[in-house]
């Protein structure tokens, strides 16, 4: 997961920009300072004579401000990312000059010693861990020194305090750091999955809209264009013989092409068909395309409506309305039928379409296994699938065949 390895990389250091780092780094300067000015009065309170005061003076002002500078310098430049987590010499060199004034300052005045609990912090914060504990270890024996020099002699508290309070603080911020590098990491992966699905969202909408982009031009367009070639031949063939019966042909080609015009404008603008415009029941619909496919193919087709209609959604309508122009496009181009049927039943649980002719038939096992060219039967299937509903086509070589579309009514 290429996305999360700059979170998980910094896994050692807490080196992050923000509100919540800036407040932390306030907080430590503002320790420092106060430990600082403690120090330094004490120092003063027990050694005003001492020869070295004015560069243990000098050593605190020069302290005051460097650290402060530091923290500022590096708020400027974060970290860089990947693994290792590298802090730029723009962060390091200001905590290398804080870490000498303080050194040199501990080592005339053994009383600064503690201004090392902040640089602990600052030492984790602004290193990678590899670098960082060799650095707090160093730290911490110096403070053990400085209290060993302090008035009073040594103690076991004096020797085991400091590095008890150095591993305590160490460990804390590691486990913060590396839970922090986690979350990071969680976040990262979040965020590159949520654009893998969207991208996933985009490509499956428009693969969708591909496949009813197919199946509206099959069922409208492809099935009027073969509607035109046929009459159009027909027109030629009787143009010399038959003036007014090739006339009729060209003027229902004409329909026929302004009719596949309306369809396309309404498909693009994914609205329902125009047999189902201003509210046509689909009983209705059905049988004026029995009409129509009647008038301009010359084949009978009838239409029955069995049971009581149950309202359906438009969606659902307008599915059954192209399986049906679908069927019948199957039944002009191949069946060689001498009559159709189109049957709407509402059986209670379910509605039924069914497109019945007695044309040669086919063996529906040697279509699928096939495959080729026929899109039509797919495409009804498709259709039907949004819904929850089935297609089943039953026939017999020579015996004429029969395509039934189920809708179930409780899914809608």
């Amino acid at each position: 997961m290429q996305q999360s390895r700059p979170a998980a990389g910094r896994d050692s250091e807490l080196g992050s920009d923000g509100p919540d780092a800036g407040r932390l780094a306030l907080l430590l300067d503002s320790a420092f300072l106060l430990l600082l000015a403690a120090a330094l009065s004490r120092y003063l309170s027990h050694h005003a004579g001492n020869p070295w005061t004015p560069w243990v003076i000098g050593l605190s002002a020069a302290l005051a401000v460097a650290q402060p500078a530091g923290s500022w310098l590096a708020h400027r430049h974060p970290p860089e990312p990947g693994p290792g987590g590298r802090a730029p010499r723009q962060r390091r060199w200001p905590l290398a000059m804080v870490v000498a004034l303080w050194v040199v300052l501990v080592l005339l005045a053994p009383s600064f010693a503690w201004c090392a609990v902040p640089l602990v912090y600052t030492a984790l914060r602004t290193l990678p861990a590899r670098a960082a504990i060799p650095l707090v270890a160093a730290l911490t024996l110096l403070v053990v020194v400085g209290e060993i020099r302090l008035p009073g002699g040594a103690d076991a508290t004096l020797v085991l305090l400091p590095p008890a309070v150095a591993a305590l603080a160490t460990g804390v911020f590691l486990f913060m750091a590396r839970q922090d590098a986690r979350q990071r990491a969680l976040i990262a992966d979040l965020v590159r999955t949520r654009r893998e699905l969207a991208a996933t969202e985009r490509r499956e909408g428009t693969l969708a809209e591909r496949e009813r982009l197919a199946m509206e031009i099959h069922d409208t367009l492809a099935q009027g264009l073969s509607s035109q070639q046929m009459l159009l031949q027909a027109a030629e063939r009787t143009w010399d013989t038959e003036p007014a019966t090739a006339r009729t042909h060209v003027r229902t080609a004409a329909d026929v092409a302004a009719r596949n015009l309306a369809e396309a404008r309404r498909f693009v603008h994914d609205l329902a068909p125009a047999e189902l415009a201003d509210g046509r029941p689909l009983d209705r619909a059905l049988a004026a395309l029995a009409e129509r496919e009647a008038a301009e193919s010359g084949l009978p087709v009838r239409f029955h409506l069995d049971g009581t209609p149950v309202p359906l959604p438009a969606a659902a309508q307008s599915a059954l309305l192209r399986i049906a122009q679908g069927a019948l496009a199957n039944v002009r181009e191949h069946a060689g039928a001498s009559a159709a049927a189109i049957t709407l039943s509402f059986l209670g649980d379910q509605a039924v379409l069914d497109v019945a002719d007695d044309g040669r038939g086919f063996d529906p096992r040697a279509v699928g296994a096939a495959g080729g060219r026929g899109y039509g039967l797919p495409a009804m299937r498709a259709r039907l699938r949004q819904f929850g509903g089935t297609l089943t086509v039953e026939s017999t070589p020579g015996e004429g065949t029969v395509v039934s579309a189920a809708i179930p009514l409780e899914h809608q």
